[in-house]
């Protein structure tokens, strides 16, 4: 047996599926039923009962599967041990994150990162909200970004920033000359949203749902570019994360109104797997991402 088996075997377990523990270790999903038969035929037990519909252990398969995340747990663990006596920060980093974050936040982190630990590789995947919690539930991936974070058992969830929700409307919209407005003069405005599952429309409901107005949408899609495009074309306006329009502002493509009263933000979090072992080139980026000081972390990087 090795190590990537009882890999194969822990990811079957947890996914419950074939095709997804398959996706996640680059294999076919007929390879994955082979190795289940192999570990079957080493260890000479029944490992899966097939007489249930459902995915479900027998009792010396979950002994198996304990036994496994021990064994996965102690050779991360020694290889992240050894790394850090290696005093060289390398390694591969994936990160799942949904796209308002990933495109608009992350970049700039990443960069940093990479400019002072050149010899480790960050992949991102953009994701919707619910996938990422998935991604690292299934330990699929090493860490997350998401808004308005869940809490869960199984999960380490770790403050980024608080990012301020903002009025957007197209240049040619008779708000775009307003200095200021209250939510509750939204009454009867064309609204641009996103899908009702998105963590960020959630909140904006309850925005609207406290100044006692219905807003329902005109447009609802599944990603922040989205939305901006269907402001810029003045199809109706939105409230979003203040950082997706930066730029769009500064090319008058779109323009920021405040809101008079009251403030609101979205909050942003790093999240993790409890009792996953991190990597040194992981806890370094943990520590760049939470420590709110990015042009400390630049400036000391351009010292070394």
């Amino acid at each position: 047996m090795h190590v990537e088996n009882f890999k194969i075997f822990s990811d079957l377990v947890e996914s419950e599926s074939f095709s997804r523990a398959a996706k996640l270790n680059g294999i076919t999903q007929s390879a994955v039923s082979q190795q289940l038969r192999a570990m079957e035929k080493h260890f000479n037990i029944l490992i899966v009962d097939r007489s249930q519909k459902q995915f479900r252990l027998t009792r010396e398969g979950q002994k198996l599967y304990e036994s496994a995340k021990e064994i996965l747990y102690l050779y991360d663990k020694l290889n992240s041990e050894l790394q850090e006596m290696k005093k060289v920060i390398s390694g591969t980093i994936h990160i799942s994150t949904v796209y308002s974050i990933g495109l608009h936040e992350l970049p700039p982190y990443v960069k940093a990162f990479l400019t002072k630990f050149p010899e480790v590789n960050i992949r991102v995947e953009y994701r919707r909200a619910n996938m990422v919690y998935e991604d690292i539930l299934t330990n699929s991936i090493d860490l997350g970004l998401v808004a308005y974070p869940q809490k869960h058992k199984q999960l380490e969830i770790l403050p980024f920033h608080d990012d301020k929700l903002v009025l957007v409307v197209s240049p040619e919209h008779e708000l775009s000359k307003s200095k200021g407005v209250s939510v509750e003069e939204l009454e009867g405005e064309k609204f641009i949203g996103f899908e009702p599952d998105i963590p960020t429309r959630k909140a904006t409901d309850q925005i609207f749902k406290e100044a006692n107005i219905e807003a329902d949408p005109v447009m609802e899609f599944d990603n922040v570019e989205t939305v901006k495009r269907a402001v810029e074309i003045n199809a109706g306006i939105a409230i979003l994360p203040q950082t997706t329009v930066t730029r769009e502002e500064a090319q008058g493509l779109l323009t920021v109104v405040p809101f008079k009263g009251a403030t609101y933000t979205r909050p942003l979090a790093l999240i993790h797997r409890k009792g996953r072992v991190l990597t040194p080139a992981i806890k370094k980026l943990i520590d760049l991402l939470t420590s709110k000081d990015l042009n400390a972390f630049e400036a000391d990087t351009q010292k070394d």
